[in-house]
């Protein structure tokens, strides 16, 4: 049974997936760092960069966001272009001082100001309208012709002519009515966010509720039994959601959320630094700017056979482990993990094979590389939500 657990204590927030019991998913965020990816603004042009087809536009943040004239031509045109040099003046499209209509595509660092784009998306359960791109493009996931035909059609119907969107996977089988519910939830949502007064600019014009709202969106069609919290703020959020997508899962608050299922020691295994493994060896994981690197040991195991197969046998277990941690601590970009030395190909070909095997539950893309000719394995990963790190 799969639970999501949405845990505030002060300006801290925890969200967890659980299934059967087990953290399998831990995503953090804090008041003072809340996420903004996916939010709306009214932004003030600042500076242009005309040698760089680039501007600043202020946001009402300590940082001003970034914007390339890619994102501010229409995107069909950047489709167009392809990768083709394009050749507009960026200072024939805007002018300091103009106001500007934003989505933030990537959250500010401590050394970059948030990336932002005139290509505005709003996420629903099941599409993601795209109000100023006028085509329809349906989920890669999504196989079956004439499934992807009859969703088509769908978008086509209930989509004005000017507007465009993307048809999630969750999409796939779902009844008409459904789908034209949500679409014109999300056209809804669009008009009144064009509709605000730009006087006072910056300003925020459309909040998506940071990770908690992003989790929300990606979970509700994927089983969840229970939703519960610990939070009446978070509480009347989600209620809310689930309400606006018509969704019946038992909502609950429940201040002792945290003792379930023992979540507080499970969260402290979370971040250690060593995680041991069963048959005795353990996992040391290092996170740096660049990379993660990982590093397995045999620790205790001393194996009964030859050098060979105990790194195998701690090599196997160790995979395992690391394809669960990369999702539960939702590690992002590179991975370098340094296995045990084996030398037969066939146990190299094993590993990788694991490793694929093993997250293929994820829910985010993982791209194993295999073994360098320094005998680490090469992975990437793609962060579920960007700033939990």
């Amino acid at each position: 049974m799969k639970e999501l657990i949405i845990y505030k204590n002060n300006e801290k927030k925890n969200i967890m997936l659980v299934q059967n019991g087990i953290l399998i998913e831990n995503y953090i965020e804090y008041d003072k760092n809340k996420t903004i990816e996916g939010n709306i603004y009214i932004g003030k042009v600042q500076n242009i960069f005309q040698g760089m087809q680039a501007a600043f536009v202020n946001i009402g943040k300590n940082k001003n966001g970034f914007i390339h004239l890619k994102d501010i031509l229409p995107k069909q045109d950047v489709v167009k272009n392809g990768k083709q040099k394009l050749t507009e003046n960026i200072k024939n499209l805007i002018k300091p001082g103009d106001p500007i209509l934003v989505e933030i595509k990537r959250d500010s660092t401590s050394k970059k100001g948030a990336r932002v784009s005139t290509h505005i998306s709003l996420t629903g359960r099941f599409i993601v309208l795209l109000p100023n791109s006028p085509f329809i493009t349906i989920s890669k996931k999504i196989t079956n012709d004439l499934e992807r035909e009859r969703l088509t059609q769908i978008a086509k119907k209930y989509i004005p002519e000017d507007m465009g969107a993307i048809v999630r996977t969750v999409s796939e089988n779902v009844n008409e009515n459904l789908l034209k519910e949500d679409i014109n939830l999300m056209i809804d949502k669009w008009n009144k966010i064009i509709s605000v007064d730009v006087d006072g600019y910056p300003k925020l014009v459309y909040d998506t509720g940071g990770i908690l709202f992003k989790i929300l969106v990606d979970l509700i069609d994927s089983d969840l039994k229970r939703i519960i919290v610990n939070d009446i703020d978070d509480y009347n959020f989600v209620k809310k959601y689930l309400e606006e997508s018509k969704v019946n899962i038992k909502l609950e608050l429940n201040n002792d959320v945290l003792y379930l299922y023992n979540l507080d020691k499970q969260l402290e295994r979370a971040e250690n630094r060593k995680i041991w493994l069963k048959c005795g060896g353990f996992i040391t994981i290092d996170k740096t700017e660049a990379l993660t690197a990982i590093d397995v040991n045999s620790g205790k195991y001393v194996g009964d056979k030859n050098l060979e197969s105990t790194a195998f046998i701690v090599n196997k277990e160790a995979t395992i482990e690391i394809a669960k941690q990369l999702r539960l601590r939702d590690i992002g970009g590179i991975v370098i993990i340094d296995f045990i030395d084996m030398y037969k190909k066939e146990n190299l070909d094993k590993i990788i094979e694991k490793m694929i095997e093993e997250t293929k539950n994820d829910r985010s893309k993982v791209q194993v590389e295999g073994f360098t000719k320094l005998s680490l394995m090469e992975l990437t990963r793609k962060h579920i939500c960007s700033n939990n790190m």
